[in-house]
């Protein structure tokens, strides 16, 4: 199946009003990418840079000027509980895969989801170093701008990819009964490449947040495909707690399948 700009995504008020905020954090990503970036360390060693804290302000200014009635969840901005009571919320993460674009590596992503009642209802990853981008609107479809793929569920194996951790896991099993990609820096990308049939699964341990995968939950599902937890549950957002369980995500044609061999694996947990 073909995912391109003549998909049939309609698009909304509000998903336009994504795809043009993204393409504007996009040009302050590029502006800081393979150049000077002030670079800090978070609890957990984890780095936040100069071009994650201008993304992530340019992001939430906007979104309360123009949209002053919905909640924000975003990496970089102090959490404010005040979002639970908001019947939509914008969820960002102004660079996911931030190690891998203070490194260099082109696959990095802005992330924005609106969420409503626990779901997300509008959803971008755009990729500004790869000049790609994934725009999701609920029951609304899928469209893809850039560089085109077609979808394949009729590999030999399975092609999964996971965290570093997983990767080194899934390489040591004898006789695998998939084949692995190499690491990918970003959880959302690795999770939209599915959606496009780049890959048959991609899995993650737990501990992600909400920001990292709510937009491509949706892109997800408008694909045809599933994202859920070990107990195959379907995520909630705008929780308490924003740090999610072990993910897998594939298309459903396979997934009782590749589900399987990733309980089999004990990649679930």
């Amino acid at each position: 199946m073909a995912v391109n700009k003549a998909s049939n995504h309609q698009r909304t008020p509000d998903s336009e009003l994504l795809f043009e905020v993204a393409l504007k954090a996009g040009k302050i990503g590029l502006k800081y990418f393979k150049s000077e970036n002030k670079v800090w360390y978070k609890s957990g060693n984890s780095p936040v840079s100069q071009a994650d804290k201008e993304i992530d302000d340019y992001l939430r200014t906007t979104f309360a000027s123009e949209r002053k009635d919905y909640g924000w969840l975003s990496e970089e901005t102090e959490d404010n509980t005040e979002r639970l009571q908001c019947k939509r919320i914008v969820i960002a993460d102004p660079i996911d895969g931030t190690r891998g674009f203070i490194n260099g590596s082109s696959e990095w992503c802005i992330s924005i989801a609106i969420v409503e009642d626990d779901k997300p209802i509008e959803a971008i990853l755009h990729c500004p170093a790869l000049a790609r981008t994934f725009l999701a609107s609920k029951d609304k479809g899928l469209e893809v701008i850039g560089a085109q793929t077609t979808h394949k569920t009729q590999r030999t194996k399975p092609l999964v990819t996971g965290s570093k951790k997983l990767i080194e896991t899934m390489r040591e099993l004898p006789d695998a009964p998939f084949d692995v990609l190499d690491f990918i820096p970003s959880l959302a990308y690795r999770l939209a490449l599915v959606a496009i049939g780049e890959l048959d699964g991609a899995f993650a341990r737990q501990g992600a947040s909400e920001w990292d995968i709510a937009a491509a939950d949706l892109i997800l599902e408008q694909a045809g495909c599933k994202l859920t937890n070990p107990t195959q549950e379907t995520i909630e957002y705008n929780q308490p707690e924003v740090r999610t369980p072990a993910l897998i995500a594939c298309h459903k044609e396979r997934y009782e399948e590749i589900f399987a061999l990733a309980k089999q694996a004990n990649f679930l947990h």
